[in-house]
Order: structure tokens, then sequence, then C-alpha cells
């Protein structure tokens, strides 16, 4: 499956060592206090496996995993909850955990879903920020990383489900899935 890819653009050094980071900062801001880590799946698993071993807190962790309606477009924003959080999230400090913030649709509607359910505090880890594809702005308190416009796999992210297992961020041939 390598040859699939352009390049490598995050190594798995640079990626573990920004983990720590993540860790630590999370840490910091919620001495004291017990969190719930919330992961978006699928592609968070990985990062937020990792990410949890890095924060030196009690904590509880869950995932939330939604879907683009049939026949709608990612850019439109149109959204559903397929796999919803068995915790409750109510009077806690919870941290939701993304691998990659794009156009921002997804996020700023999970962000609005689970404000509803009031929790003590809300922030948001992701390992990537695309920027240039933001459509509304979400907000990202704990950020891994900027990267740019380019279709990026490995280290739970993918192109039609594969590609995850990859312990390093590679940037995708366009071939692969432009001719799609």
């Amino acid at each position: 499956m390598l040859e699939d890819v352009k390049e490598m653009f995050l190594s798995e050094e640079d990626i573990r060592g920004r983990v720590r980071e993540l860790g630590r900062m999370i840490t910091d801001d919620h001495q004291g206090k017990q969190i719930i880590m919330v992961g978006i799946l699928k592609g968070a698993a990985i990062f937020m496996a990792d990410l949890a071993r890095a924060v030196q807190l009690p904590m509880t962790m869950d995932y939330i995993s939604i879907s683009n309606y049939p026949g709608d477009s990612e850019s439109l924003g149109a959204v559903r909850i397929v796999k919803d959080l068995h915790l409750s999230i109510t009077n806690r400090d919870a941290v939701l955990v993304e691998s990659i913030v794009d156009t921002g649709l997804t996020l700023r509607y999970l962000v609005d879903t689970l404000m509803t359910r009031k929790p003590a505090s809300l922030k948001v880890c992701s390992l990537l920020d695309k920027p240039a594809r933001r459509i509304v702005e979400v907000p990202i308190d704990y950020k891994g990383f900027d990267v740019p416009d380019e279709y990026l796999v490995g280290y739970g992210l993918a192109y039609k489900q594969r590609y995850r297992n990859f312990p390093s961020i590679y940037t995708l041939k366009e071939e692969i899935y432009k001719h799609a």
C-alpha cells in the first residue's frame, strides 16, 4: 500500500512527541478534575488511544460516530449520529478528540450537539488542522499540527477505509483518489 502514497508528511516520532505534549497540556489544564475523553470514530481511535496514555489524570473514555446523510455532499454538513455516547457528559469536563479538522462543519455539529448535554466544560483536541478548507470556524483548544490542503492517510486517517494502520502520516497520490 505504500506505493499509493506520495511522501511521508509526519513521522511516527514527530506524532509521538506532539501527542505527549498535547497530553501534558490537557493534564495541566484539568488538574484536580476527572475528564471524559470523547473520540470521533473511526479516524480518532488511534490518536485517542495514544493521547489517553499521555494524559496523567483519572478519566473515562467513550466514542461517538457520525455519517453523512446518503446522497448529501460532505461539504453541506448534513450529518447524523450513527453511534452515540454510552456515558453522560452532563456536568463533566469533556475533551472531544478529532483526527483532523477540515471544513469545520462536522466538528461544529458535534460541538453544538454535545453542548446541549450540558457538560461542565467541552474542549476540542485535534491532531491535525487544515485551515485552507475551513467553511465554519470551530474552537480547537489543543492542536497538534497545521496541515496543507492535501489528502492525508495513516495514523487513523483513511481513504476508502484503507491506510489507517500506518504509524506515520502520508500524502496520498492524486491518482488514487481523483479517479474514483
